[in-house]
């Protein structure tokens, strides 16, 4: 099934709405951590163990939507899912305890790694295999608006009315989502009754993906250079709120700031692709990020880098990953149709994962500077360009063995 051009913009628009939930859900209640820890009498690193289990809730969800979208269509499941995040959202407005809000994020991430799964899915089916790295570019333009405009309005939010009401919005927003899915957004792939969903067939559809050499070089590449953006994301509150002493307002357009590095290269990837393969971009963009992420590392370390200096690297940081990932997700799901939901959820949950344990390494090495989240950063992208170069091995020594297959040599992304 591939996308009337005449509708194909408003498509990109609820895809990348449906990407853009996580995102929105973590960035939107940073600002408040302190008015959260102080409220509910706790500490702001208690606190981030919230976002530690938003991302442990998103992983793990993805897992359980990849087979449900193969099975019932993209639609059903995706209801279920937006649901779910809408009743935690107003939930979490109400917790009395951080223990609770712990707990209730939980069931907020499950709800919106439905969002992600269907959408990485639908972009499968909507639009041609080669023109998905372009799609994937523009769904960033909309995800990237996120860390421009949810900080900020999570700032005033709870400078003005109080943290509760940051996701009493949350809830609202998904209630548009609803209705926007709902009215606007195509099937995509028909379900497909002949799909188990006995946990048998269930592990061998996630093996059979997961055992592409394409498959797992581009999802750990990809998935390993996101979590040094998460390690961003859970570290910043402190380093530049506790450390730097900035208002919640100055911290989110900071956060602002810092993402349009993030919009603006993912975008000049979308041109980039007319002339570059997606694989030689990935490179490229890897060893960019690994040499601003180690002089990051070694800024903070020596006490080199004060406000100005932090802000401008990890900008720097992020223009690197906006050319990552969407190489990387569209060449981790090339090879897919028919079960693209179990692909979209196998790379989601392998993000989600290693995102996950990199946020909350950044919390459990907390030493009250910045060189836990730098520190992160750093072993992220360096570790993610060593995973590029080794699966690049394993995927010309498929293409060796079988030269029939199709492999990354014989996939060209373009714009």
């Amino acid at each position: 099934m591939t996308a009337p051009k005449k509708s194909s913009f408003f498509i990109i628009l609820i895809l990348g709405v449906l990407s853009a939930i996580g995102p929105f859900s973590i960035d939107m209640y940073l600002p408040g951590f302190p008015d959260i820890a102080n409220d509910l009498h706790t500490t702001v690193a208690k606190v981030t163990l919230s976002l530690s289990s938003f991302f442990i809730g998103i992983s793990v969800g993805q897992f359980l939507y990849g087979p449900l979208l193969d099975r019932f269509g993209r639609k059903k499941p995706l209801y279920l899912g937006i649901g779910l995040y809408l009743v935690a959202s107003a939930a979490c407005a109400m917790a009395r305890s951080v223990e609770l809000l712990i707990v209730l994020r939980l069931f907020q991430a499950l709800g919106a790694c439905a969002c992600l799964v269907a959408s990485r899915a639908l972009v499968r089916d909507l639009f041609p295999v080669e023109q998905n790295a372009r799609v994937f570019s523009q769904l960033m333009l909309v995800i990237a608006i996120s860390p421009i405009i949810a900080p900020t309005l999570g700032g005033y939010l709870a400078a003005g009315l109080g943290w509760k009401y940051i996701f009493i919005t949350l809830a609202f927003i998904a209630a548009l989502i609803l209705a926007a899915v709902h009215f606007a957004l195509p099937e995509g792939r028909q379900p497909d009754k002949s799909l188990s969903l006995k946990p048998g067939p269930i592990t061998s559809g996630f093996w059979n993906v997961f055992k592409e050499p394409q498959f797992y070089t581009y999802a750990f590449t990809g998935a390993i250079a996101s979590a040094g953006l998460y390690a961003y994301i859970a570290g910043s509150p402190f380093v530049f709120m506790e450390l730097f002493k900035v208002s919640e307002r100055q911290y989110g357009w900071i956060f602002a700031v810092v993402a349009l590095g993030l919009i603006g290269c993912s975008q000049l990837n979308s041109i980039l692709l007319r002339t570059y393969k997606s694989q030689q971009i990935i490179k490229v963009a890897l060893i960019c990020q690994s040499i601003t992420a180690i002089l990051l590392f070694a800024g903070s370390f020596m006490g080199w880098l004060g406000l100005f200096g932090s802000i401008t690297f990890c900008f720097l940081f992020l223009c690197c990953q906006g050319c990552v990932f969407p190489n990387s997700s569209a060449l981790s799901l090339a090879l897919f149709g028919r079960n693209a939901g179990t692909a979209s959820a196998l790379l989601g949950g392998i993000q989600m994962s290693i995102g996950a344990f990199a946020s909350a390494l950044v919390s459990f090495l907390n030493n009250h500077t910045a060189l836990p989240m730098t520190g992160v950063m750093a072993c992220c992208a360096l570790t993610a360009l060593t995973a590029l170069i080794l699966g690049s091995q394993s995927i010309r020594r498929r293409a060796a063995a079988t030269p029939t297959n199709v492999t990354e040599e014989s996939i060209t992304l373009k714009g």
